[in-house]
């Protein structure tokens, strides 16, 4: 913001309450009011006044409080922040962000723990990226911001309390290439968010078992990585996905066609898909862990695969 007049933050509770998660702590009273603009509650309303902004030539920053919200402003981000630049003939750009928080949390109850990249995926238009660590968060941020395409950035609601160390010199990163997270030689583990954490806890054991897992974070969910994803697949010959995502329609299945059509000859065995069970998530904690995966499970999933 301080970079580019041009950008703005809008959204419920944004400006000086600082957000739902703190993301936008202290922006209000730096850059005000109608730079960081606290909103009703209609996210419909805001995501297209976000996008109008954006064609005048703003680059707005929409915050979901929760991202399972936005479904309410699903026409807007489908039909106008994907479509537009297309059906006005090149026109207009949409360069807009749309990010917050979202995935299982802790006994959020079903309609605050959406995934909504399997919601957003297949509209025309839109880039998807979702972050994992303090340092990928800011360097995606800053890269959505400045792209000139609409971007949904996925949070993830357990994450914001992570803490590491991030040069104090610019950087930004790549909107369309994966993070080699751990190298391995024996099986491609391929995850993002939050779930990178539970395969990396699931790797420590596959070592002391005698596997090297080969860990990739996706981090761009559309379009995928397919340069890195396909040297990994080349070099190990197995593949196990691991997402949050419920598995009907989720990131894992668009994952699994995209690796079957480009590097079916590489496999020595069939793509494994470890997704959330298709339940709407429940309250009671022990049944909200039940319906994610689990470290055990990527174990057992790799020792199978690798048999």
């Amino acid at each position: 913001m301080e970079r580019d007049p041009r950008v703005c933050v809008i959204g419920e509770d944004v400006g000086h309450y600082g957000g739902s998660y703190k993301v936008t702590k202290d922006l209000a009273g730096k850059y005000g009011d109608l730079r960081v603009l606290d909103t009703p509650i209609a996210e419909n309303s805001f995501t297209g006044m976000a996008i109008g902004a954006a064609m005048t030539g703003l680059r707005p920053i929409v915050e979901g409080m929760n991202m399972g919200f936005l479904l309410l402003a699903f026409n807007q981000i489908s039909n106008n922040c994907g479509m537009l630049h297309y059906t006005s003939g090149g026109q207009f750009k949409i360069p807009v962000v749309i990010r917050g928080p979202g995935g299982v949390g802790r006994q959020l109850g079903a309609e605050h723990s959406q995934r909504l990249e399997s919601y957003f995926q297949s509209i025309p238009g839109i880039q998807m990226v979702a972050c994992s660590t303090p340092y990928n968060a800011k360097g995606l941020m800053k890269a959505a911001i400045r792209s000139d395409n609409p971007v949904i950035l996925f949070e993830h609601v357990l994450l914001y309390n992570l803490k590491e160390r991030i040069p104090d010199e610019e950087y930004v990163l790549n909107l369309e290439e994966a993070e080699m997270v751990r190298p391995g030689e024996h099986v491609t583990i391929l995850t993002y968010s939050r779930m990178r954490y539970h395969v990396m806890q699931a790797a420590k054991t596959l070592v002391n078992k005698g596997y090297d897992p080969e860990v990739i974070d996706i981090r761009s969910l559309k379009p995928f990585d397919l340069y890195t994803i396909g040297n990994s697949v080349k070099k190990t010959h197995r593949v196990l996905i691991v997402e949050e995502c419920m598995r009907t329609g989720g990131i894992g299945a668009s994952l699994t066609a995209a690796i079957t059509e480009n590097f079916h000859d590489y496999l020595d065995a069939q793509i494994v898909c470890l997704s959330s069970q298709d339940v709407p998530t429940p309250y009671a904690g022990t049944l909200e862990e039940w319906t994610v995966v689990q470290p055990t499970q990527i174990v057992t999933a790799v020792q199978q695969l690798c048999r």
